[in-house]
């Protein structure tokens, strides 16, 4: 290899297995930008926005593949299990790799307290005799062992789960498309694309009511960045990530504008309610048997896929900080199936306790736990994008080589997302229900300097910035 090279063949060093297919990482990817804030969240966004709801996610969804395209041009120059902690790592410094690998494990960590309740909470719709907390339990035991036997039992329960997300709004579409164009069902007689425009307008409550739900839309669009943890253990991370990466936005297209652009045209904005699923609403309204038996299937299937992917990037994380000094050694170790077994069990527990939590504390926890995710995301896309504007200018001074997927605009769709992202978390602080997020995240930043400082006074080294890999400038 010469030294116009980066050695991207460092990561299967790290012990990983490289368990994940093509067409594993695709469904990933896609199960990625379909959860929870799609299926129920939706239905608090519609009633704030109206139908201008379709024109929040489709923003929303431009910038997410503005900050997909930065991160993928990272991933092609040096893909890594530890994605954006370890570019935060390399172009920012130590500490900000150190709290993006903490924040990015906090996220997980309380979105999997939040989805694992839910999902007991599901399962109670079909069995009310069964207390909660046995329900959430089995989920949480039956997920942890699935991601200790191996990543490929990861990848392929991901798929399923997918796959099932990725049916249902199919169908919610093509039935949706029937009852407009043929009108047929129940909804025949009302189902029509002017609702879109006929009950108060597009903007219904104002366009400052619309932004305001930005901040539950970027809650939807969580997980997205998965892609990237995937990295150090896809097969051919430089054909599947692009190919992951480029179908964004017909994903966002299909399974967040058109499925609510069909939704709102068969069923009036003014039917919808927070805590009412927009696709329960639907299939209700059109008068599907057993639809929201249907629903509930899927909905819990998005719970469960959220929570999996929650195990699995958690424990990778915590083996991430561990290499650079910033975890406990013990959580470096990879079981004999190639897999982080001791940071996914620690992750696990501190799940359990959200479990217990969630059963003691009132519903409006579930409202701080999404705020608290929001927030620990938002901070995680701020760092791919900030590294991004780093390494082109590395790019551009001859110091770094060139990715082979690069950003489309270079640093100026990145800059963009950044203004964007930084105007979402304004929201947020004006939000005075939101804003709980802002001072758990600055007792969490509190924290996490106290660690960086307990850190340094034992191993000073850790604040050195690590090199840059040898390049020579070409031409």
């Amino acid at each position: 290899m010469t030294s116009a090279q980066v050695d991207t063949d460092k990561a299967p060093e790290e012990g990983y297995e490289r368990g994940l297919n093509s067409r594993q990482v695709q469904m990933i990817a896609i199960g990625g930008a379909i959860g929870v804030g799609l299926f129920l969240g939706a239905g608090a966004n519609i009633a704030k926005a109206g139908p201008s709801i379709i024109l929040m996610y489709a923003l929303a969804g431009v910038i997410i593949f503005f900050i997909m395209r930065a991160l993928g041009e990272l991933l092609l120059y040096r893909p890594v299990s530890g994605s954006f902690a370890e570019y935060s790592r390399e172009f920012l410094g130590p500490f900000f790799g150190y709290f993006t690998g903490w924040t990015y494990w906090l996220m997980w960590v309380v979105t999997g307290m939040a989805e694992l309740t839910a999902a007991a909470i599901y399962i109670h719709y079909w069995f009310p005799d069964i207390p909660q907390w046995v329900s959430a339990l089995v989920f949480l035991v039956l997920l942890f062992v699935a991601n200790l036997i191996s990543v490929k039992l990861f990848g392929e329960i991901e798929f399923w789960f997918s796959m099932v997300k990725v049916t249902a709004i199919i169908g919610m579409i093509v039935i949706g498309v029937g009852v407009l164009t043929l009108g047929f069902s129940q909804a025949g007689d009302t189902a029509a694309v002017s609702n879109l425009w006929e009950f108060d307008g597009f903007f219904p409550k104002g366009i400052g009511s619309s932004l305001m739900t930005l901040q539950g839309v970027m809650f939807a669009y969580l997980a997205v960045e998965l892609v990237g943890v995937t990295a150090g253990e896809s097969e051919n991370p430089e054909k599947t990530l692009p190919k992951a990466i480029n179908t964004l936005p017909w994903r966002i297209a299909l399974f967040y504008v058109g499925a609510l652009t069909v939704i709102l045209a068969v069923v009036k904005w003014t039917e919808f309610a927070e805590g009412v699923s927009p696709f329960v609403e639907a299939f209700a309204v059109i008068g599907i048997p057993a639809g929201a038996g249907i629903v509930n299937f899927v909905v819990l299937t998005a719970a469960l896929s959220s929570c999996n992917s929650g195990m699995y990037s958690t424990g990778r994380m915590l083996r991430t900080l561990a290499d650079n000094g910033e975890a406990p050694r013990i959580f470096n170790k990879l079981s004999s199936t190639k897999t982080p077994a001791i940071g996914i069990a620690v992750s696990v527990v501190f799940m359990a306790i959200g479990v217990v939590l969630n059963y003691l504390v009132p519903e409006k926890a579930f409202g701080y736990v999404t705020s608290v995710a929001t927030a620990a995301g938002i901070w995680t896309w701020l760092m791919i994008l900030i590294s991004h504007v780093r390494y082109r200018r590395k790019v551009v001074a001859g110091r770094l080589p060139a990715s082979s997927f690069p950003a489309p605009g270079g640093s100026v769709c990145s800059y963009i997302a950044i203004a964007f992202l930084l105007f979402v978390t304004c929201l947020i602080a004006y939000d005075a229900d939101a804003r709980v997020c802002l001072y758990v995240m600055a007792g969490w930043a509190a924290a996490l300097g106290i660690g960086w400082a307990v850190l340094k006074s034992r191993n000073p080294q850790i604040t050195e910035r690590p090199g840059e890999p040898e390049f020579e400038k070409i031409g």
